[in-house]
């Protein structure tokens, strides 16, 4: 590329006015119809008179100038705003930014409470992996979904009330109550659990109901696979076993639907967590034995059913039990196992998975194994 050499002199000032002059021929450029900074004709005649050293000359703008000039003039025009900017990239680096922040934190969590984010997720579905960590006198739930539970009667939900067969809403309501107060006696009941008569929860069972009452007499009495009252209450052998402290994980709901002749049905689904440990007040090894319960209760119409005022009708009870004695327990006491156990000779179980129904296995005394505790 040619270079013209212009002596200072007979440009009137130094390179610096040079550049300078050169950016105020720009900006008054600006302002031509075709968008050139300087036309054709204007640049011959600075060659010219240049040349011929014309006092008055436009100065030569500077090799750098130039080439700035020629650069935007080869560049297509954009109108762009000021202080325009891309949000669409900063809100990627925040969103980025967010989840390693909370990839962070859960790390944190996991490495300082182990266990504590199964209860998040897995409560209610099948295990994602591992049988959780054991538990202590001072954490007795700990490294189990259950940690993360309601502490008794709070877990279990209620529906609304609302008129159903014969009742009304506020009988609704009423029922619904009832049969709550019914699974608390039976499954949470401090004197129930060290063993005792469940009294209050059988008040609660119609007595005109001759299956039912025979099985209530004769389960307290000469308990066997059929009169068990672990098919429908929870005690432990006071001689034997204790709490592991006052609080019992639950979670649960009860539902309603309509029956046969208008009768009012409450179905309850609700696994209950206790943590044990040996009655020797010296021990702290502490295991846990969950107990999942499907009970129908009816709330019949009495001008249609044989009933007496306040009580329902036991339309079927089943029960899952996870290390509340293997095989056929004819004590009536749930008996749990402490310490290394072997395994049985059924299936692997997650007693914490919710999704899949009580069966009703394991009156043969078949035992599974279960994946957590």
């Amino acid at each position: 590329m040619a270079c013209v050499i212009i002596p200072c002199a007979a440009l009137g000032g130094t390179g610096a006015g040079i550049e300078s002059q050169r950016g105020a021929a720009l900006s008054r450029g600006a302002g031509t119809d075709d968008g050139s900074s300087v036309s054709d004709e204007e640049w011959e005649r600075f060659l010219r008179d240049s040349v011929n050293g014309v006092p008055d000359a436009p100065k030569e703008p500077s090799a750098r100038a130039r080439m700035v000039t020629r650069r935007l003039q080869e560049q297509p025009q954009q109108a762009v705003p000021w202080r325009a900017h891309t949000p669409g990239r900063a809100r990627r680096f925040r969103v980025w930014h967010v989840f390693v922040l909370v990839a962070a934190v859960a790390l944190l969590v996991v490495a300082f409470l182990p266990g504590s984010l199964a209860g998040w997720f897995g409560g209610d579905g099948p295990q994602a992996g591992g049988g959780g960590g054991r538990g202590t006198v001072e954490e007795p739930f700990r490294g189990s979904p259950a940690a993360q539970w309601e502490d008794g009667v709070r877990g279990i939900s209620v529906p609304n009330a609302k008129a159903v067969g014969w009742m009304s809403a506020a009988q609704v309501e009423q029922a619904l109550d009832r049969t709550r107060d019914f699974l608390v006696a039976a499954n949470l009941d401090a004197d129930t659990l060290r063993g005792k008569r469940p009294d209050k929860a059988i008040a609660s069972v119609n007595p005109r109901q001759e299956d039912t009452a025979r099985y209530l007499r004769k389960a307290f009495l000469t308990p066997d696979a059929q009169n068990d009252p672990l098919l429908l209450f929870s005690r432990f052998d006071p001689e034997k076993v204790r709490l592991a402290g006052d609080v019992v994980k639950v979670r649960g709901q009860l539902r309603l639907r309509e029956g046969p002749r208008g009768a009012v049905e409450v179905a309850s689904d609700v696994t209950y967590v206790y943590p044990v440990r040996r009655a020797n007040p010296d021990s702290r090894e502490v295991e846990r034995t969950i107990v999942r319960r499907e009970v129908v209760a009816s709330w019949d119409d009495p001008a249609k059913v044989r009933t007496a005022p306040g009580t329902f009708s036991l339309l079927s009870y089943k029960v899952d039990m996870t290390n509340g004695g293997c095989g056929v327990n004819l004590t009536g006491y749930f008996a749990p196992e402490f310490g290394t156990r072997a395994g049985g000779d059924g299936p692997d179980t997650d007693p914490y998975d919710r999704q899949k129904p009580v069966t009703d296995g394991g009156a043969d005394g078949s035992c599974g194994n279960a994946t957590r505790s």
